[in-house]
């Protein structure tokens, strides 16, 4: 008889795979209580049941077999990495449930861990990327692979300071950056624990350390021409933005849009136009017509890639750029139009949506409401150690209201 609880998630699986409900599958042979006993782990399964089940499910009862289901996780991670799609990575994330708590191969379950974590991170879906990356990370220390314990530790951190949850982050990022170097890792190891240190660190006003460890990464990538050379130097420019080096950041980034093609990682092509984009809105004077440029060139990407959360970062600088053109009724319809779709966005960019809210409510003639909402936003960064984030808005207030007084 097959033990609980590892049957009922396993039927479980079955079942959603097929698109049955539990009557459709509890048939006429058994109640659907019974069965969401079973699935739940509450009841065990009798032999009669277990038949019942598989000829409901047109399968054979060797499908609950423990072994059957490390074949269908190692089948479902050999197809998701030879060809990965919305569809395989949903068969890889059922087949990880299935097989959660048997313990049976766990390098196989980290590497689909990865790829799973991996596709939720390109969905911005932060909170089950999270989750995955939390086991991910626990797996890593039990195998003890330096490697795969740095690549985890920085993906974590990565994706924690992506939420706003910075508190954890610099713990993780220093952890997975001393691990890279003790262990004399490969480049792409010690680099991602460099993308995952500068990133806290800018987010904590730590400009100066972001800096150094910017260049050093920027410095490791020189010799490469691929996605982790891209990423060095938007990295090294976003930095030089908050130190307010607007020229500098520039250079680097010209750099990564010149030598950095489509074929590359269409992802990541359209990501730094869109970054392109923003840097030229963000300079004194604005050069929105050169913003406007490269936002066009993101457009063509997204029209390949689908993903509602970059879509949504395109469609908010569209409205800064209509806020920064004076065109306060056109952003607000766009910045509407984000809103109505739930964001699906990195916590930055989502405070920037609620900071263009706060501008526009300012110049609508809502100035306390405005001064309110930026406020509060500006404290709740504080708050959460977005040091950085928390100055910005400081800044982007004064401006409004400068602006506004201006034209009156």
């Amino acid at each position: 008889m097959l033990e609980q609880p590892f049957f009922g998630r396993r039927l479980k699986q079955l079942r959603t795979e097929r698109g049955l409900s539990q009557a459709a599958l509890a048939g006429d042979g058994m109640s659907t209580g019974y069965l969401s006993r079973l699935e739940s782990g509450a009841r065990k399964p009798t032999p009669r049941a277990v038949d019942h089940l598989a000829a409901q499910l047109g399968a054979d009862v060797s499908v609950f077999d423990e072994e059957a289901v490390g074949d269908s996780l190692s089948q479902a991670l050999a197809i998701a990495a030879s060809l990965e799609s919305d569809e395989t990575l949903e068969a890889l994330e059922r087949a990880l449930t299935a097989d959660a708590g048997t313990d049976q191969d766990p390098p196989l379950r980290w590497q689909a861990l990865w790829l799973v974590a991996r596709w939720h991170r390109r969905h911005n879906r932060q909170e089950r990327e999270r989750d995955l990356l939390e086991e991910l990370v626990a797996l890593g220390e039990r195998l003890g692979q330096p490697a795969l314990r740095v690549r985890g530790l920085a993906q974590l951190a990565r994706c924690l300071r992506a939420r706003g949850e910075v508190g954890r982050v610099d713990e993780l990022a220093a952890a997975a950056h001393a691990l890279a170097r003790e262990h004399a890792l490969a480049v792409p190891d010690v680099a991602a624990s460099l993308l995952a240190l500068v990133s806290v660190e800018s987010e904590a006003g730590r400009l100066a350390d972001a800096r150094t460890h910017a260049d050093e990464l920027t410095a490791l990538t020189a010799d490469r021409r691929d996605t982790l050379w891209a990423e060095a130097l938007w990295t090294g420019a976003a930095v030089r933005v908050r130190q307010g080096d607007p020229e500098s950041a520039q250079t680097l980034l010209d750099q990564a849009l010149a030598g950095f093609p489509s074929t590359g990682n269409l992802d990541l092509w359209t990501r730094l136009r869109v970054a392109a984009a923003r840097l030229h809105t963000q300079k004194s004077p604005p050069e929105l017509d050169t913003a406007e440029r490269y936002l066009e060139q993101a457009e063509s990407g997204l029209a390949f890639l689908g993903i509602p959360a970059l879509e949504q970062d395109v469609t908010s600088l569209r409205a800064e750029l209509a806020f920064q053109s004076g065109r306060f009724a056109d952003a607000r319809a766009l910045l509407d139009r984000v809103r109505g779709a739930a964001p699906q966005m990195t916590y930055r960019n989502r405070v920037r949506l609620d900071i263009l809210d706060g501008r526009l409510l300012i110049v609508e003639g809502e100035e306390q409401a405005g001064l309110d909402r930026m406020r509060a936003l500006a404290e709740e960064a504080q708050a959460s150690a977005n040091i950085d984030l928390a100055a910005d808005i400081w800044r982007l207030l004064a401006e409004t209201l400068s602006g506004t007084r201006d034209r009156a």
